[in-house]
């Protein structure tokens, strides 16, 4: 008789602390915490409580668009041009500032600028039923082609005095606007994927389509409204980031897209579809933060961090298939 204290356990029969400590975001956690000492010690400047609350920068604009961006992927989707509808969004409202209009409306524009090219990613990816990674490509090049027609080798300046509170103001003591505003994201975007039937045809749309489709889920407008939400979310960085900079050039974000990815992947999205958590994108980012903001501290080139970035995305998703060959 085997010893029944030796066989496999399924998932599903494990309790579930047992499956947390399995968990992709409890490794990506201790990953982060390991950052933390790991900086802690190789930089005197780094426990410093504002140049803790600077690192957050690195990171809080990339990762509200890491959540549109996570439900996108988990749908089967992808959207490539994100930087530059940030790079569109501020072009729209640099040339708006020039006319002395208000911080409000240049919120609406930026928002606006976002919502209509999130839009038009998504009719060509639904209404046309066109590979959305090609259809991103184009329009990555689209977006930000207008940007240096419209610019050039010129900047946008003279943005209203109370815009710059978006992207340099503090809510509390270190606790930036930003700061808060990915927090506040985060939850949203949690609920929206975990806790809502919404949630649930996105998870259903990545690992079967058709068997979604026939499940009474409207699975072109799920997507299309995934696309504009990306859209959106690219609208709110750029919000943030031109008013963090103070100026519009047209080549601000460039090859965040990448960045955005792959911190999607580093959370545990995988990028085929179907399975993902937002609570791991909260990590990735914090994760990837620390990692530039140290690498930042000890005068690491930037050149450098995009050879970094670049070999952790192509690691993070040849991960799961190295594991699935080790145990076959």
């Amino acid at each position: 008789m085997s010893d029944l204290s030796t066989r496999h356990i399924p998932d599903r029969l494990e309790s579930p602390a047992r499956r947390l400590l399995k968990s992709w975001e409890v490794l990506l956690l201790a990953v982060a915490v390991s950052i933390f000492i790991a900086n802690s010690f190789a930089s005197p400047y780094f426990l410093n409580a504002w140049n803790l609350s600077d690192a957050t920068f690195n990171f809080t604009e990339k990762a509200m668009i890491a959540f549109a961006m996570a439900l996108l992927i988990i749908s089967g989707e992808i959207d490539l041009s994100v930087a530059s509808i940030i790079a569109l969004a501020s072009t729209a409202m640099g040339a708006a500032a020039q006319f002395d209009v208000s911080a409000a409306t240049l919120v609406l524009i930026g928002l606006g600028t976002g919502v209509i090219c999130g839009a038009f990613n998504g009719f060509l990816v639904t209404g046309l039923g066109l590979p959305s990674i090609v259809v991103t490509i184009g329009t990555m090049s689209l977006f930000r082609g207008i940007s240096y027609i419209v610019l050039g080798d010129q900047a946008y300046r003279g943005y209203p005095a109370e815009f710059a509170f978006f992207g340099q103001g503090y809510v509390f003591w270190v606790i930036s606007f930003e700061l808060v505003l990915f927090a506040a994201l985060a939850v949203i975007y949690g609920i929206l994927l975990h806790k809502t039937d919404f949630g649930r045809a996105v998870y259903a749309i990545g690992n079967n389509p058709t068997g979604a489709l026939f499940s009474g889920i409207k699975v072109a407008r799920v997507k299309f409204i995934l696309f504009v939400l990306t859209g959106l979310m690219s609208g709110v960085a750029a919000i943030c980031l031109t008013s963090r900079l103070g100026s519009t050039r047209p080549s601000i974000a460039f090859a965040w897209e990448l960045e955005v990815v792959t911190m999607v992947v580093l959370g545990g999205v995988s990028i085929l579809g179907g399975s993902g958590t937002i609570p791991g994108v909260v990590i990735a980012a914090f994760v990837m933060g620390l990692v530039t903001f140290g690498l930042g501290l000890l005068n690491v080139p930037g050149i450098v961090m995009s050879i970094f970035i670049g070999a952790l995305l192509i690691g993070v998703i040849a991960l799961p298939r190295l594991v699935d060959m080790a145990r076959r």
